[in-house]
């Protein structure tokens, strides 16, 4: 990917995302790829569909146009806020929370983006009056910099002579209609924004940009639903945030609606308030209306799902993407999934992860992977990476039969003389390139009495 000249990645990103293949390649590809010109959009498993969170998906979509897993996503964004940082499940040195940033992505007028938050909104209305206490702070606004995050939650201040308390209550919904304006003001110059967003994912306090500024938010717990255009993110989304960690907290899904219905109905009142009944039990158990205890609830793994989880980390959620934004976009998997099978056990009103709660939330990853390929890559450069990677699988069962192999080898051997030179070499490049690295190369000298160049061969690493 050429990451010279303009700043906003936005050319690279459309015409050519795929880094070993740079040059002039139109004609190296050509024949096997113009048939991959158009593809479907991502299609979410039903799995992501689990428990609580599934039927509040289907009250909302029924006899709508809204599209379920839209539902889904925004209340997931809700729901992980709403249960506070009491739940924690401890991974190595890490104590993971339940938050979660979802970023809904679709065209304007398709994507239903405003009515896909709507029935959340109801059932935080109902959930309100039956106890105000487990219902997070809300805040709609739109947001700025930092010092207006900060703001929101703030560890208490001194105005003038008078001293302003703290807010207990940490939890934080934000609600990004137009996640347009996000991005806006991260271009600004001096604007800290998506760093503290970065700190709010990782649950970190956020101290003062500033000497002259004292606000201070001690253990925020900050959930965040955005919803934007897909021309909008790409024009908008700039290439160090695809690249520094801020995307790839965002559990992007690309979600439009899913049929026309020229008059849609309303969710009987009576739903709703069923709806908020149990996410009140699901946030009495996990103690969201304790403010102050923090890291009081211990979630683990059963033994199934612990080698369920093992399984996934040494497969998809490492799996290399064949492109280097694709890879930082998507660097995250293991732990957004992890967040979500809290969410899961949580909503079940249990403090054990098991096998199911994994299943849904890797549906849920796969859906954010296939959406995020779908957003940044074109059909056609797809259809590139995915031969890159079928031709890396090649040569690594070549070379597990043969224990190492000359360049000449696998041109001439394993791929019949039918690849080109480019095409191998991006291949190759993707093996070494991987972490760990899949294969490793070897220059062999030759004997005295036969002057002449080392000859470079490749072997399992």
């Amino acid at each position: 990917m050429n990451t010279r000249g303009s700043d906003s990645g936005t050319e690279s990103l459309v015409k050519g995302p795929l880094d070993p293949i740079q040059k002039n390649d139109s004609l190296e590809w050509s024949s096997d790829t113009s048939v991959a010109a158009h593809r479907n959009a991502p299609t979410p498993d039903p799995a992501c569909l689990y428990g609580l969170i599934g039927d509040i998906a289907r009250a909302g979509s029924d006899g709508t146009e809204t599209n379920p897993f839209a539902i889904a996503a925004n209340f997931i964004a809700y729901l992980s806020c709403a249960v506070g940082r009491n739940p924690y499940l401890p991974i190595g040195n890490t104590w993971h929370h339940a938050r979660q940033f979802v970023l809904h992505v679709g065209r304007s007028g398709r994507g239903r983006k405003g009515d896909a938050l709507s029935l959340v909104m109801r059932v935080d209305q109902a959930l309100r009056e039956l106890s105000d206490a487990h219902a997070p702070q809300i805040h709609r606004g739109g947001l700025s910099s930092r010092e207006g995050l900060v703001a929101l939650i703030h560890d208490g201040y001194k105005q003038g002579q008078r001293e302003v308390a703290r807010i207990l209550d940490k939890r934080l919904w934000v609600v990004e209609s137009e996640f347009a304006n996000v991005l806006h003001q991260g271009r600004r110059d001096g604007n800290t924004l998506s760093a503290a967003l970065r700190d709010c994912w990782d649950g970190v306090s956020m101290k003062p940009a500033t000497k002259s500024n004292r606000l201070y938010a001690s253990d925020p717990h900050i959930c965040l639903s955005g919803a934007i255009s897909p021309g909008e993110l790409l024009a908008l989304m700039k290439l160090r945030e695809l690249t520094n960690g801020f995307a790839n907290r965002f559990l992007m899904i690309w979600a439009e609606r899913s049929q026309v219905v020229a008059f849609p109905k309303a969710t009987p009142q009576t739903s709703v308030d069923g709806l908020a009944q149990r996410i009140l039990k699901v946030l009495e158990f996990a103690h969201a209306d304790q403010h102050g205890s923090g890291d009081s609830l211990r979630l683990d793994l059963s033994p199934q799902a612990q080698w369920r989880y093992g399984q996934l980390y040494r497969g998809e959620l490492n799996e290399e993407s064949g492109n280097s934004v694709l890879g930082a976009l998507l660097e995250r998997r293991a732990p957004m999934m992890l967040r979500l099978a809290m969410l899961f056990a949580l909503t079940d009103s249990q403090l054990r992860i098991d096998v199911p709660h994994i299943d849904a939330s890797v549906a849920w990853v796969r859906h954010a992977v296939a959406s995020v390929r779908y957003i940044f890559v074109s059909a056609e450069e797809d259809a590139k990476m995915e031969r890159v990677l079928e031709m890396a699988n090649q040569i690594l069962a070549f070379l597990g039969q043969r224990g190492q192999a000359s360049r000449r080898d696998i041109t001439v051997e394993c791929f019949n003389r039918r690849e080109t030179k480019m095409r191998i070499d991006a291949a190759v490049d993707h093996l070494l390139g991987m972490t760990p690295a899949r294969i490793q190369v070897q220059m062999i000298g030759r004997p005295k009495a036969s002057p002449g160049t080392p000859t470079t061969v490749y072997r399992i690493a």
